[in-house]
């Protein structure tokens, strides 16, 4: 089973070459299945960084909720309209299934079919006694469930409604009996008794079938193939023979069409109130073309497997891909503050520590197990610290962040300062996105007390190109903060070759005005010097937030 190791929502440089890295690591030493994940798209610098690195962007992981796909059993056991009863029924008790899916001649599913349902088939009550005598099926079928061999063979690929008789009175009655019936479906059960053979094959039954291992004469045997009668020699005694000949039956009788099914992206919660009250046993697992994913069933529901995360650059849950609460989360690697409410089932390994970035977090495990990443892995670690950084000039950045870029450098093909210039000049998200982009772009969410709030960040090489499009960035952002039912949003915009920012703002008017950066429009705020989301801009919002709710709620004396 994979173990996804991912970033937070609204992915930047860090969170994905993290996850790279990490996932890398962890397939070189001690988890062979880890993979990269991400659970939004990458920006275009990101983007930059793994073109020139050679390595393959993570996968998408939108949700990680359990689902019907992740319910139902990787080898499903199916059964056709066309097959016998004794065949289904023997896989049925032999595995220990109550129901099957049945499937056409291309695979689709065309109804379910429960053991119940069959047995009711092979057992009709007192108020149908005649139904227990017809049997829906072909001649090799039947020589097939007998495992018994054709003296003639006049069709075997046609199937009909046959009627049983056994031939087990006199002569007499029993021709009585014979002439009584439609010879065109009738099939005959006898035993080594010459004379009611005779009678049979004179009167021109379908199908004769000879029990213990018996055959025609050959005088008998001459007179069935000039009038076209398929005779079937059975090993077995007559009560054996005629109870495997009902066995021969199609099952296309017994078969529900109106059944329970779900699509393989049905969440289980849903799938656990659309099954309550209903008798069916297994539930069908079909795509979109109608063809069988799996099979689960109502034991199935009870513990469903978990998806297995290893969170990088975040561990707050409301940052985490969707559905994380339903995970079972192995690792935490981070650099930010701890919060957001992230419980796990069992203990875990947890580590957080005062760096610049997380990617410097993997290069000290990369460190740590004396591995040396290949030159397109230490090119994203580098990506990660130089992004998250703004290449060693960033408040957050410490002495261990320094030491691992020097590290990375010597790992790296080509020269890492060329990188770094390059990095930068990528993608501007002012120039090349939209609105929308750029606030989904590298933002994060937090609660903090009864607030929620978000912050996005760009960082620019100049803020010409903000200026320009300020009034259209300040409507997105109050419609997202109405949209995400935000008591705050703001967009802060970096110019990393100043070290400067300005932050943009919506939300309620209170939060807005108590906001003490210089305004130099409305609702737009110089931050001289503040580069740092995570050090700098978060500590003085919560700050002044606390401050705003003690005020409102009376908190801290009179």
């Amino acid at each position: 089973m994979s173990v996804y190791v991912i970033g937070h929502r609204n992915p930047d440089t860090d969170a994905i070459c993290s996850a790279i890295g990490y996932a890398n690591l962890l397939q070189r030493s001690t988890m062979p299945d880890a993979v990269a994940a991400a659970c939004g798209p990458c920006n275009s610098r990101t983007e930059f960084v793994l073109e020139r690195a050679g390595v393959e962007t993570p996968i998408m992981l939108s949700s990680v909720r359990p689902t019907a796909r992740q319910l139902c059993r990787n080898d499903p056991q199916s059964c056709h309209a066309e097959e016998p009863f004794l065949d289904v029924y023997r896989r049925m008790t032999q595995q220990g299934l109550r129901s099957l899916p049945v499937l056409d001649a291309d695979g689709c599913v065309i109804g379910m079919l429960s053991l119940f349902d069959l047995m009711q088939e092979l057992l009709p009550s007192a108020q149908d006694a005649a139904s227990e005598r017809r049997v829906r099926t072909d001649q090799a079928r039947i020589c097939q469930v007998l495992g018994g061999h054709f003296q003639h063979e006049a069709e075997s690929t046609e199937a009909i409604d046959y009627t049983i008789m056994v031939a087990a009175m006199s002569k007499e009655k029993f021709v009585e009996r014979l002439h009584a019936a439609d010879r065109s479906q009738l099939l005959l059960v006898a035993g080594d008794r010459p004379s009611v053979q005779r009678a049979a094959i004179t009167y021109g039954v379908r199908c004769l079938v000879l029990t213990g291992g018996f055959e025609l004469s050959d005088t008998l045997l001459k007179t069935a193939r000039k009038k076209d009668i398929t005779v079937i020699v059975s090993p077995h005694d007559t009560a054996m023979t005629v109870m495997l000949i009902k066995g021969a039956k199609l099952i296309h009788n017994a078969i529900q069409p109106k059944f329970l099914k779900f699509h393989p992206g049905a969440r289980a919660k849903q799938i656990r109130k659309q099954v309550q009250g209903v008798s069916q046993t297994a539930f069908p697992v079909i795509d979109d073309d109608g063809r069988l994913v799996g099979v689960f069933s109502r034991a199935d529901l009870l513990d469903p497997i978990r998806t297995q995360l290893i969170m990088v650059d975040h561990n707050e849950l409301n940052q985490a891909v969707d559905g994380a609460d339903e995970a079972d989360i192995l690792e935490v690697l981070d650099h930010h503050r701890v919060g957001g409410g992230l419980i796990t089932r069992e203990p875990i390994r947890f580590i957080n520590k005062i760096v610049g970035s997380t990617s410097t977090l993997v290069v000290r495990l990369f460190q740590a197990r004396e591995l040396e990443p290949a030159p397109g892995i230490a090119l994203c670690l580098a990506a990660g610290i130089i992004s998250d950084t703004i290449n060693l000039s960033s408040p957050t950045t410490t002495d261990v962040d320094r030491q691992c870029l020097a590290w990375l450098a010597d790992h790296v093909d080509g020269d890492l300062a060329e990188f770094t210039e390059a990095f930068f000049a990528a993608g501007s998200a002012l120039t090349s996105s939209t609105p929308d982009q750029i606030l989904n772009g590298d933002c994060k969410r937090y609660t903090e007390g009864p607030y929620r709030l978000s912050i996005a960040q760009v960082e620019e090489l100049g803020l010409q190109h903000f200026w320009r499009r300020r009034e259209e960035l300040q409507s997105a952002l109050d419609a997202y903060a109405e949209a995400g039912d935000l008591h705050f949003a703001c967009l802060m915009i970096t110019d990393i070759t100043v070290h400067k920012s300005y932050l943009m703002v919506a939300g309620e008017d209170a939060l807005i005005e108590a906001i003490d950066f210089p305004e130099v429009e409305d609702n737009v705020y110089e931050l001289d010097g503040v580069v740092s989301r995570k050090k700098q801009l978060l500590p003085a919002l919560i700050q002044r937030l606390h401050r705003i709710g003690s005020a409102a709620h009376g908190y801290g004396g009179n």
